[in-house]
């Protein structure tokens, strides 16, 4: 799979070539190979149209397997080339209908979309949003956030390490309700150190599984 953003002589050539290695890569050594081989799928977004006009101007998906020249039927269907002119696909947001349009507007439209557009709210695009933030980050702020994802994991393992240690305590006393409170007092307990060592609301909150109220009146508390 590639993404091309220029047309250039030979494309198809290329294409081709490139395919021919996962096909060769198949092939085992010794006497026991029967020839058999796994589908093998080239998949070309191209920022670009075929030259020449080869399709008209509503057909941008094109699907590309060996036929039979006769009568036009499969010949081989384990080889395929799928390619998107993507300069064809001008769907607005409030045209996207399908998850495939969805996908081919976000692949068009990613660099220039400030955020997230409403219609696009699936939990996959989520994380692909995500992403495409952290792709965009200065160098400066690459490290800040590879030092924050660091202290937050850090701070989860404290965490499922002290919630494990008031499990184990709430079993020794044999008490469902000795459970559930060892494991509440251990994360009032976190969140008044995380409170101490000035960690944001928000962090605490996520990292707890604690509400907001039950922090603030936590924070109320440390503050008198």
């Amino acid at each position: 799979m590639e993404m091309q953003k220029a047309s250039q002589d030979f494309f198809k050539d290329r294409s081709v070539f490139y395919s021919a290695f996962p096909i060769i890569e198949q092939g085992k050594v010794g006497t026991d190979w029967d020839f058999h081989l796994n589908n093998v799928y080239t998949v070309g977004i191209l920022n670009f149209c075929f030259p020449g006009g080869e399709y008209d101007n509503e057909c941008f998906h094109h699907e590309v397997k060996l036929i039979d020249v006769d009568d036009k039927h499969i010949f081989y269907d384990k080889l395929t080339y799928v390619y998107l002119e993507m300069p064809k696909f001008n769907k607005t947001e409030a045209e996207l209908v399908s998850m495939y349009d969805k996908w081919l507007f976000v692949l068009k439209n990613l660099t220039r979309l400030m955020e997230r557009p409403a219609a696009l709210q699936e939990r996959v695009f989520t994380r692909l949003f995500e992403q495409a933030e952290i792709a965009r980050f200065t160098p400066d702020e690459s490290r800040i956030y590879e030092e924050s994802l660091k202290h937050y994991r850090d701070l989860r393992n404290v965490i499922n390490s002290a919630e494990r240690r008031g499990r184990e305590e709430g079993r020794e006393e044999g008490r469902a309700e000795g459970r559930a409170e060892g494991i509440a007092e251990t994360r009032l307990s976190n969140a008044k150190s995380l409170l101490a060592n000035g960690i944001a609301l928000d962090m605490i909150v996520k990292s707890l599984s604690l509400t907001s109220d039950e922090v603030n009146l936590l924070s109320q508390r440390e503050s008198v």
